[in-house]
């Protein structure tokens, strides 16, 4: 049960602090804690203090619980004592070594009482000191902690930065390799559709469509070449152009030159001022350099201005057209070279009795595929003519050399009055003997005067054709021997056919009937459509036209990537010899196939000997 309380009267100062004094040695006694305890006191001295202001008489009580806790109550004197289960206490205090003995007796004195109350101070502010000490430590690391944050947050933002300045220079780079991937690319791609040209003309019209208009707004190629040919000509002198002082400066110095109101800084470039032909728009002139400088490409600035690496793609690109302007160059010089040596072995016709002959050359429209064809015909010592067509391997020089010898050789071995199958077999030996790697065809047909008959021998050469003159057309389909050169002995077999007079006999080469990808059969069945097609009278008239007509059905639909020789031989009927001949055409007055495939040169040997050239 639990024991009555303790009841202090309390009318004065002293009775106050007699009972303060006792409640604090109970608080003390049952181990109450200092802070604790102190708490306790002040607000029970407040209590005590507010009482004694209101006057008259106060009770204090005082209950230890079993549990151990200090309960005191203030109320005026003579009042019953308040009921436990109906009063809060108004001041409680935990007594951790639980109920002590109270009472008066235990009370300490007024003195005791005030030295324990410093002593509670003592501790109290002990407490204080400690907890300042851990403020104070919790300060510091509170200060550290945000100097640590600050740090931190100084650390992540400068991450940042490095970060965004690492994204930045990626970006960059990735542009940058991009920007060079691409250039790299179309430098690959143009070089390769400039260079796959040899024509000087197609090389300048792929460079204007490879740099037009993303490159360059326009540009002007000045080639030396073409203005000193410009000026042997008279009537072509005043085509000669204006050239910017950058492309002059460009041509004086060997060195790229850059033309603008402001510096360039680009490498390797020399800066100028702005250019009066193109005041607003920078200028970039680049030599064009081989083994020699063979001109100037001055570049019209799309933009404001030149970028750098887009100039060190535009000097590499001038490099490589200069290149292939100077491959162009040598290959139509060499062409040309082949070509005239070609023309020069080629034969004057003659004028036998009763048998016409016209002759076409072409050579090749495009590639180096000159040199090797030929024709001839000449008579021997008996009167006999001997009509020869002929195509050596290969081309250029060489095979325009090696056809010239065999043309000798040929001439040479039938002054004996061989046949042609015996020609051909002692050329077939020559030709092994003194040209292993090379090989050659021919046909080569005897016509004798007042003989109904032509005797011919074919070393691997394209069938010739016979027209007779009722306009029916065959093709002489005997088996040809070998190709001439080829290491093994041959003997060469003669064969006859029937050639009465009205009657014509084509030989030509395979450049005028073979097509890629069709074979040569078809190109035959076009050469002997186009025969049909021609009537005796107008064989008998001009054989010139003739020869023109069956040229144009087979030529006029494809560019020649191989020389063409054509050899017509007619015989003339008794009421064509007594009818007046028809007045030779002068050189000016022959006329070229029509069609897209006659560009190009036509030699045309006529009956009097006659030369003519017609473009």
């Amino acid at each position: 049960m639990t024991a009555p309380p303790d009841v202090w009267k309390i009318a004065s100062v002293a009775d106050a602090a007699r009972a303060r004094a006792a409640v604090d040695r109970i608080a003390t006694d049952g181990g109450a804690p200092a802070l604790e305890r102190a708490r306790f006191l002040t607000a029970l001295t407040a209590r005590l203090r507010h009482c004694l202001g209101q006057g008259g008489e106060w009770q204090l009580r005082l209950h230890i619980r079993p549990s151990g806790l200090l309960e005191v109550s203030l109320s005026p004197a003579g009042e019953r004592e308040p009921d436990p289960q109906d009063e809060t206490p108004l001041l409680t205090c935990p007594l951790p070594h639980g109920p002590v003995r109270k009472g008066r007796r235990g009370a300490p004195s007024l003195p005791q009482a005030l030295l324990g109350a410093d002593e509670n101070t003592a501790a109290v502010l002990s407490l204080l000191d400690e907890q300042e000490n851990l403020v104070r430590l919790h300060r510091e690391e509170l200060h550290q902690t945000n100097q640590g944050v600050l740090a931190l947050h100084a650390d992540l933002e400068a991450a940042a930065r490095a970060q965004q300045e690492l994204l930045e220079a990626e970006r960059t780079a990735r542009a940058a390799a991009e920007k060079a991937r691409r250039l790299l690319t179309f430098l690959g791609d143009a070089s390769a559709a400039i260079t796959s040209s040899l024509s000087r003309t197609a090389i300048l019209r792929r460079l204007f469509d490879v740099l037009v208009p993303e490159y360059a707004e326009r540009l002007d190629v000045w080639l030396f070449d073409e203005e000193e040919s410009e000026g042997r000509d008279d009537e072509r002198a005043h085509r000669v152009r204006e050239h910017s002082a950058a492309a002059v400066a460009a041509a004086r110095t060997g060195r790229p030159q850059h033309a603008a109101a402001h510096p360039g800084r680009l490498p390797g470039v020399d800066d100028l001022p702005p250019s009066a032909l193109s005041p607003e728009r920078p200028l970039l002139a680049i030599p064009l350099v081989a083994q020699r400088l063979l001109g100037v490409l001055t570049l019209t600035a799309p933009g404001p201005r030149f970028d750098e690496d887009t100039s060190l793609m535009l000097v590499e690109l001038a490099r490589r057209v200069g290149v292939a302007l100077d491959h162009a160059h040598r290959y139509q010089r060499s062409r040309n070279t082949a070509e005239a040596l070609q023309r020069a072995q080629l034969t004057d016709l003659p004028t036998p009795p009763g048998l016409l002959l016209a002759a076409r050359y072409l050579p090749a429209t495009w590639g180096m595929n000159i040199g090797g064809d030929w024709y001839d015909a000449f008579l021997q010592p008996d009167g006999s003519l001997l009509a020869v067509i002929g195509d050596v391997t290969g081309h250029g020089l060489h095979a325009a050399v090696v056809m010239g010898q065999l043309r000798t050789a040929l001439r040479a071995y039938a002054v004996e009055n061989a046949t042609p199958g015996e020609i051909l077999t002692r050329l077939h030996h020559m030709l092994g003997h003194l040209q292993p790697d090379l090989y050659a065809t021919a046909l080569i047909a005897r016509f004798r005067p007042g003989e109904p008959e032509v005797v011919w021998a074919s070393a691997g050469h394209p069938p010739a054709v016979v027209r007779a003159a009722d306009g029916t057309v065959r093709v002489l389909d005997a088996k040809p021997g070998v190709m001439l050169g080829i290491p093994l002995p041959y003997v060469y077999t003669d064969h006859r056919t029937n050639l009465p007079p009205g009657s014509s006999l084509v030989l030509y080469t395979d450049g005028l009937v073979e097509r890629r990808g069709q074979g040569i059969d078809p190109g035959i069945g076009r050469l002997c459509r186009a025969l049909e097609a021609l009537s005796t009278p107008e064989l008998e008239q001009d054989l010139d036209a003739a020869a023109d007509a069956l040229l144009k059905p087979l030529l006029y639909d494809s560019e020649r990537d191989d020389d063409v020789c054509l050899l017509l031989c007619h015989t003339v009927t008794a009421a064509a010899r007594e009818r007046p001949r028809t007045a030779d055409r002068s050189p000016s007055e022959s006329e070229p196939p029509a069609g897209p495939s006659a560009r190009g040169s036509v030699k045309d040997t006529r009956r009097e000997g006659e030369f003519s050239e017609s473009l």
